[in-house]
């Protein structure tokens, strides 16, 4: 008969790091940040709390980890015939954030913190590096390339946060509620003011109601492009 420690032996050897990391993403997706736990992760896997440390580390590495995962995968793709301008190529990263973003919404502030806190990990070094790359083709004077590329940097990890998951106090928000269903309530609210006291919500109202985010996100994009083609 396999003793116990045989039996933990043979466990182990088909636990892999990656197979964490996949485990530690589906949590993540599902229920947030606290939904991820080592008690939570050795019951999924069958396995102990010391093989997780063994294989990934503590939970914040493996918090970073999985957004490393997760971010690398989205640069790692390139739609074919899609980046033959600089232009397009800043559009593609941009859409991979927001993309994946959309999929993983505890991500936006785990990609936050790693750029606030990691400055040469590779989340950051990457996403500054295919958008940097671009600002010498683009016409972007070298002593604003920093400027620029961050400036366009912020703008994506900003729009893109609009679809984080909102973790702490998050009373009166339903982190399931129907988009359509705000956006008409919200329009319908809008519509109530004053037209004189507040002209411009009554004039975007219809707007609001119709816009599509990731259209939304690209207008933003091109916007930011076009001022910084302007740059001398």
């Amino acid at each position: 008969m396999p003793t116990p420690a045989r039996r933990s032996q043979r466990r182990n050897q088909v636990l892999s790091r990656e197979r964490i990391i996949d485990t530690a993403v589906e949590l993540l997706d599902a229920g947030g940040e606290p939904a991820l736990t080592v008690r939570a992760l050795t019951e999924r896997l069958s396995t102990g709390s010391g093989a997780i440390y063994y294989h990934v580390g503590t939970r914040d590495e493996l918090l970073d980890t999985a957004t490393e995962t997760v971010i690398g995968a989205a640069l790692a793709t390139r739609p074919a015939g899609t980046a033959d301008t600089p232009e397009d190529e800043i559009r593609v990263v941009a859409l991979a954030l927001f993309d994946a973003i959309a999929a993983h919404r505890w991500l936006a502030t785990r990609l936050t913190l790693q750029i606030v806190r990691n400055p040469v990990g590779p989340v950051t070094v990457g996403i500054f590096e295919r958008i940097g790359g671009q600002m010498g083709a683009l016409g972007v004077p070298r002593a604003s390339w920093f400027d620029a590329a961050s400036m366009l940097v912020h703008y994506m990890l900003g729009a893109v946060s609009q679809n984080a998951r909102i973790e702490g106090d998050t009373s009166g928000i339903d982190p399931e509620g129907d988009r359509e269903e705000f956006f008409d309530a919200a329009s319908s609210a809008w519509q109530g003011l004053d037209p004189e006291a507040y002209p411009f919500m009554h004039a975007i109202v219809g707007q609001m109601r119709e816009h599509d985010d990731r259209e939304q996100f690209l207008t933003g994009i091109a916007v930011m492009l076009d001022g910084l083609t302007r740059l001398r």
